[in-house]
């Protein structure tokens, strides 16, 4: 099997898994939140109507939802777009839920093939789906198309997982990540400064997280420098 679809097959298993086992905004889970900087930055665009933003990689909204609840009464729509079947249908089910769906989308659809055109969102929030693209030279067009497709004025807010560890709990065994692109920090950084060249920088940090998954049935340890970028285009 290609290492490509090994990692899509383990991750549509843990997240399918993990959809299941735990609702959206309860505890026990990385769902149980939005990530404060994603809302946080959202609400320096408003009050402005008609708001188009984009989530790659928006899971069963985690952000999509809370955003909605922010900017759909002024005319604002949420786009969320993920590769996973499971995702897409649970962001439609919580739509639902929580009295948003005119104002998301799911789209289902891989982050490289999605197509972002110039100048059509206020809003660009990817959270831990970026290292999912096949490869670095993906990632630089995906960043490239990400700040075409942004209007001046709007905001672009990344959360990057890089030099990612994998590690068997117990045994210690380092095992090969699951995961498409594992930059390092300093590269991730490169690549991002270029992409934003000439955009006001918001905020630019890091901080390491380490948390248990479950690996096809056994217990991992997974460690990450995970990079916050903020910018807004001229």
């Amino acid at each position: 099997m290609e290492r490509m679809e090994r990692i899509r097959q383990a991750e549509k298993q843990y997240h399918d898994e993990l959809f299941n086992a735990h609702r959206l905004f309860e505890p026990g889970s990385w769902m149980s939140k939005p990530v404060g900087a994603v809302m946080e930055h959202i609400d320096e665009l408003l009050p402005r109507d008609g708001l188009q933003v984009l989530d790659l990689g928006c899971g069963p909204g985690r952000h999509s939802i809370p955003i909605a609840r922010r900017i759909g009464e002024g005319g604002g729509l949420v786009t969320g777009v993920d590769l996973l079947e499971s995702a897409v249908a649970k962001l439609g089910e919580y739509s639902r839920e929580y009295g948003v769906e005119r104002w998301v989308r799911g789209v289902r659809c891989d982050i490289e093939s999605y197509r972002i055109e110039e100048g059509a969102y206020d809003y660009i929030i990817a959270v831990s789906s970026l290292e999912h693209l096949p490869s670095e030279e993906a990632l630089t067009r995906k960043l490239a198309e990400m700040a075409v497709g942004t209007k001046s004025g709007g905001i672009n807010v990344l959360l990057v997982n890089a030099s990612i560890k994998e590690t068997a709990v117990g045994t210690g065994e380092r095992l090969a990540p699951m995961f498409e692109l594992n930059l390092t920090k300093e590269r991730l950084r490169e690549l991002l400064t270029g992409a934003y060249a000439g955009w006001e920088v918001l905020s630019d940090d890091s901080k390491q997280l380490v948390f248990p998954i479950d690996r096809d049935g056994r217990q991992v340890e997974l460690a990450s420098d995970c990079v916050t970028f903020a910018a807004r285009k001229p």
